[in-house]
């Protein structure tokens, strides 16, 4: 028995999307610009800038005759009123064991895991840069000691570091962005440090140096916008990782303390009640994963239109 593979052109991909009722002009600029990603991190936004006024109650209140309440969609365990909480007080998506409402958790969630993430990689991504800048530029001791530097964090033990952290100086906001940064300026040194030995033979850069211009202007004007489009591409696709990094620290109970919600902490707080809540963990849970999808959609997109090769094999 042989079997035959059929090799799909364009047009009969244009032809199946006019099937499913999308435009072909429509499908064009969806695919050629980033739209869902764009709409899904634009609606975070908008919930971490203003989760005072969408969330419905406050995100400590803690009620426990709504103990383990049911999602709006449970209209009988609502008409039934088992816990006599009455219909003006049911909760958009549940409840968690104390009886406090998971959609305004998961709404300030959404403020402190974007926060944290947002801080955590500008500043790493500042801190990597002029690292991965300076060593490429200069080379010669200063490149072999931070190339080992980088070696021997890279083989430390990230959580052991942590754990440590938090058992000496406590849990907080800033301390969770402290370790992020560590964590994440290492992760560019590399990247530019490579890229930044084929910049510094350029004409333009010999040109910079024989008129007189210092280390310092040329390797902020005229080293740094080279590596522009490689910082960002990467910061963008080391996002997600990041976010994840800070749930995964919140689960463990040595990230954000359990006083400010946060995505990681309320997937660890529906953990044993999983067969029969499992709303408390499954929407912080997808908000972490709508928020690293679409940044690695995000990034995908921002490499393949920076990159020249990529690019033409697109248009």
């Amino acid at each position: 028995m042989t079997g035959r593979v059929q090799i799909l052109d364009n047009s009969d991909v244009q032809s199946g999307i006019s099937l499913l009722g999308i435009p072909g002009a429509a499908w064009n600029f969806i695919r050629r610009w980033p739209v869902i990603p764009v709409a899904v991190l634009t609606m975070l936004v908008f919930m971490a800038i203003f989760a005072p006024f969408i969330a419905t109650h406050d995100p400590n209140d803690q009620n426990l005759r709504s103990n383990l309440a049911r999602p709006f969609w449970y209209s009988e365990y609502y008409e039934s009123d088992p816990v006599g909480s009455g219909i003006e007080n049911r909760h958009v998506l549940g409840a968690d064991k104390f009886g406090r409402d998971v959609f305004s958790r998961v709404v300030y969630g959404t403020r402190v895991s974007l926060s944290v993430a947002a801080v955590s990689m500008i500043s790493g991504t500042i801190l990597g840069a002029w690292a991965g800048i300076m060593t490429g530029y200069y080379g010669g001791l200063l490149d072999e000691l931070m190339t080992r530097f980088v070696d021997i964090w890279n083989a430390l033990p990230f959580l052991l570091i942590a754990l440590v952290v938090a058992v000496t100086v406590g849990q907080g906001v800033i301390i969770m962005m402290i370790l992020l940064i560590m964590l994440t300026w290492v992760g560019f040194v590399r990247n530019i440090r490579a890229e930044v030995f084929t910049l510094k033979t350029r004409d333009y850069v010999n040109a910079a140096r024989v008129a007189g211009a210092s280390d310092l202007r040329i390797m902020y004007r005229h080293i740094l916008p080279g590596v522009a489009n490689l910082l960002m591409v990467l910061a963008s696709l080391r996002v997600g990782g990041l976010i994840l990094t800070a749930a995964s620290l919140s689960f463990l109970g040595v990230g954000i303390p359990t006083r400010v919600p946060s995505w990681g902490a309320m997937i660890s707080d529906g953990r044993d009640t999983l067969d029969e809540a499992w709303w408390i963990s499954f929407f912080p849970g997808l908000g972490i994963f709508l928020t690293v999808m679409s940044m690695n959609f995000l990034g995908d997109w921002i490499r393949d239109r920076t990159d020249p090769r990529l690019r033409q094999l697109q248009d």
